[in-house]
């Protein structure tokens, strides 16, 4: 059962246990400088508003009605990161998570396949992996999500195949095995709380005519220090046989008014508005987890920066000197 519950994309298997489920936000956040330095952790600055695209069917193109799922707005240049909900061991279920932009996955850089692959280690596995802010360049190094628009050549996708065809986040969530659960569920009932994953929302393609519209992909920011933690269970323990997969579409906040009705998101301030302002940055390390290296297709990807150096294009404008002062452990 796929459900869309305010701004968090909820998973439930309610066909393999009664506690299988899981949730997804989508976090706005300060775009972090492509400047060589890695940086800590950016905040969350709000989770972004998320729509059913059936629910908009007459205004938006058709290959966009015809794979279903939500929508959610950005603009040029906006960076995200993606949010595992947490929960405690008692309330929640491990599930493993493939997340793609472009159907690139983010974490091993190979093209989209549903099943889990546990030679490329292309998935992630809540509640062990918190959130994930960009594409796995290296060990404990990701580079930032930045949204780019379709076409223009920055986006992952564009970059490995050539082609600006798909755009968006695609998302596949399987649940670990009942038995498996309920075996480790005994073990640690006294766990403390933990984050969990699960996606699925239905759509019905419609055949009405809508207006072009701008689609938009992931390119690689900025360096950040991240984690992404390996498998603790082993590949036997999801159930393969029982998945939910969404479509993600990344829309110009420009347009998103024209399509919704509704006002976009402002846009959020600067990383160096912010650190002037006091405001913290984090730095989150587990040493009890053993941790993934960067996946050779994504080491090889040009930052935005580089690109537009290239062509000799400045889509970012001036960014400010960074320094970090404050960051929280």
């Amino acid at each position: 059962m796929i459900t869309l519950e305010g701004r968090s994309l909820v998973f439930r298997f309610p066909q393999v246990h009664e506690h299988a489920h899981t949730e997804i936000e989508f976090q706005r956040t300060l775009r972090i400088p492509d400047d060589g330095k890695h940086y800590p952790l950016p905040p969350g600055l709000g989770s972004f508003p998320l729509h059913h695209l059936d629910d908009f069917a007459r205004r938006v193109p058709r290959d966009w009605r015809e794979r279903g799922g939500v929508m959610m707005p950005l603009y040029q240049a906006e960076a995200m990161w993606i949010s595992f909900r947490r929960a405690c061991w008692s309330e929640g279920y491990p599930c493993a998570i493939k997340i793609a932009s472009g159907k690139i996955n983010a974490v091993s850089g190979k093209p989209w396949k549903a099943e889990l692959d546990g030679t490329d280690r292309d998935y992630v596995v809540v509640p062990e992996q918190p959130w994930l802010d960009g594409f796995c360049v290296a060990k404990d190094v990701v580079r930032q999500f930045v949204a780019m628009p379709l076409g223009s050549g920055y986006s992952v996708e564009e970059q490995v195949t050539g082609k600006a065809e798909h755009g968006g986040l695609q998302i596949i969530v399987y649940p670990m095995k009942k038995e498996r659960y309920e075996a480790i569920l005994r073990e640690r009932e006294e766990h403390e709380r933990m984050h969990v994953l699960y996606a699925a929302v239905s759509c019905y393609p419609s055949e009405h005519a809508a207006m072009p519209r701008a689609a938009m992909g992931l390119a690689a920011g900025g360096r950040m220090s991240q984690q992404i933690y390996d498998d603790p269970y082993g590949l036997d323990a999801w159930d393969q046989s029982v998945s939910s997969r969404c479509f993600v579409t990344l829309v110009d906040a420009v347009q998103w008014r024209e399509i919704t009705g509704e006002a976009p998101p402002t846009k959020p301030p600067t990383a160096a508005d912010y650190t002037r302002a006091g405001l913290p940055w984090f730095d989150y390390y587990a040493s009890d987890l053993a941790t993934l290296a960067g996946a050779p297709e994504l080491t090889r990807l040009k930052s935005v920066t580089e690109m537009a150096e290239e062509k000799g294009e400045d889509p970012f404008g001036p960014e400010q000197p960074l320094d970090p002062n404050l960051v929280v452990k």
